[in-house]
């Protein structure tokens, strides 16, 4: 799961995107946190970046780049930290991302243009993209659902998840209105 979702505020403008559910899955022990960004060894904060001149699988392909806002190409640390997650997540057997929309890195159904002027396209980032590449469903905050999250927590606690969260449409209606 992207950290900045778990409450961790590695967002490149230094700031969390927590979502409750991620965050209760992550305090209860039924989620590994990560942030390519971080693991690349990018700062807290730093400067936006975009995928420019084709899309997160061109970037895999060496066919685009993912620049800073300033114009620095910063594509390597991205496909590394991309790399990382995968390692991670094919040694703890992970079946399931669920990750930051819009983000270079953790996109799912939604990256900026490229252009750095606020559009979205449709698209993945570099680390959706790996994940997805390798077999590992992956969602995004806006896709949560209990039915699509149950089926991942343990059932020694899934009574407790289901009693927290179990009608939790609502609550992530009402989320993806902060978003």
């Amino acid at each position: 799961m992207s950290s900045c979702l778990a409450g961790f505020k590695v967002r490149y403008n230094g700031t969390s995107a927590q979502n409750d559910v991620i965050s209760w899955l992550a305090s209860h022990g039924q989620a590994i946190t990560v942030c390519p960004e971080i693991m690349a060894g990018f700062a807290i904060p730093r400067p936006a970046a975009e995928i420019v001149g084709g899309n997160a699988q061109n970037v895999l392909d060496g066919m685009a780049r993912v620049r800073e806002n300033n114009g620095k190409d910063v594509t390597a640390s991205y496909i590394s930290g991309a790399r990382m997650v995968l390692k991670i997540a094919l040694k703890n057997k992970v079946q399931a991302a669920f990750l930051k929309e819009n983000s270079p890195s953790c996109g799912v159904n939604n990256v900026y243009s490229g252009n750095f002027d606020g559009h979205l396209l449709l698209g993945t980032g570099v680390t959706a993209c790996i994940l997805k590449n390798a077999g590992i469903q992956v969602y995004s905050e806006t896709d949560l659902d209990y039915i699509k999250i149950k089926s991942f927590v343990s059932p020694d606690i899934a009574a407790e998840f289901a009693a927290e969260f179990g009608s939790f449409s609502q609550q992530v209606q009402s989320e993806r209105k902060d978003i």
